[in-house]
């Protein structure tokens, strides 16, 4: 079953021509089907590619789901038209009044920031507060899993010395997790960080570290009754988005190495190599369908 997003999202034309089916709001109306409710809290700056990412993974999948793209009420994004964000965005205050079946929440280029120095970081509380009762599972990723890790745990984020930046290798670390269900061991996943989270920082939360190495640290976790999982790396890239980011950060004139593992023979001027692909669309359907549609009420107002 396809996607169902606003209509006239730039993300549809793209997925179209992949044969990815998105369906819009409009012929969505005539399904008479429950699907599942999924918000996604959309921080990265780069809002129109990031929302691409994000559907053609959930779009993997034989459920229908309704997406609803969540914006900051106190803040304008600098990449993003205000029109973009007015016509397919839905203001947080709006999204609190509401129960959802899955949220998703990106991340943000804030490593350095304190918490507490984020313009949107009152309004993201909020949020946070708001999923533990009204969203069945969350899923949280990267400056994501730091923030919501931070919130409900307290839990400070290691800045690295150097940007942790390629395509890394990670060991299965529980080879029954329902959310790594086919995943190779080890498996590669895309890092764009220069923050960590140690296994030892989550000891006494009741969070489960699922794969991990001594490099990228814990990379995906979850709770045991699933209402929140985490990944600090990126499934969701495109296979050029590295590549860009490389290229962006050596224009700005900041001392950068060639990502990790990426690059064929690690030759920059070389086509980058994309293996990843089919762990992300992997992780998205067992997200939606372990964690999310197989646990979650068929009535959202029973969620506790």
């Amino acid at each position: 079953m396809p996607v169902t997003v606003k209509n006239g999202l730039p993300a549809v034309q793209t997925l179209e021509r992949e044969n990815i089916f998105v369906m819009t709001h409009r012929r969505a109306a005539h399904q008479d089907i429950r699907p599942l409710e999924i918000a996604i809290v959309n921080l990265m700056p780069t809002k129109v590619a990031t929302e691409t990412q994000l559907i053609r993974l959930l779009s993997n999948s034989p459920l229908q789901v309704n997406v609803t793209l969540v914006a900051m009420s106190g803040y304008l994004p600098k990449n993003t038209s205000q029109q973009h964000m007015d016509t397919f965005y839905v203001p947080s205050e709006q999204v609190l009044k509401r129960r959802f079946d899955g949220l998703i929440v990106t991340g943000a280029p804030l490593e350095a920031t304190p918490f507490e120095e984020v313009d949107y970081w009152e309004e993201l509380k909020a949020i946070l507060a708001w999923a533990r009762r009204n969203v069945f599972s969350s899923l949280f990723i990267c400056w994501g899993v730091n923030a919501a890790l931070y919130y409900y745990y307290g839990i400070e984020r290691h800045l690295l010395r150097k940007k942790l930046f390629g395509v890394y290798p990670v060991a299965l670390r529980d080879k029954t997790s329902h959310l790594l269900r086919g995943f190779d061991d080890p498996w590669l996943v895309p890092q764009s960080r220069y923050m960590t989270v140690l296994p030892e920082d989550l000891e006494g939360t009741g969070l489960r570290v699922l794969a991990a190495s001594r490099k990228c640290g814990a990379v995906v976790f979850s709770s045991a009754n699933h209402r929140q999982a985490y990944i600090t790396g990126h499934l969701e890239y495109d296979g050029t988005t590295l590549d860009r980011e490389y290229k962006r950060d050596r224009k700005a004139g900041i001392s950068i190495d060639p990502p990790f593992n990426y690059y064929p023979a690690d030759d920059p001027r070389r086509h980058p190599m994309m293996r990843w692909r089919t762990y992300a669309h992997q992780f998205y359907s067992n997200w939606l369908n372990h964690y999310v549609y197989q646990e979650t009420p068929f009535d959202l107002t029973r969620l506790r």
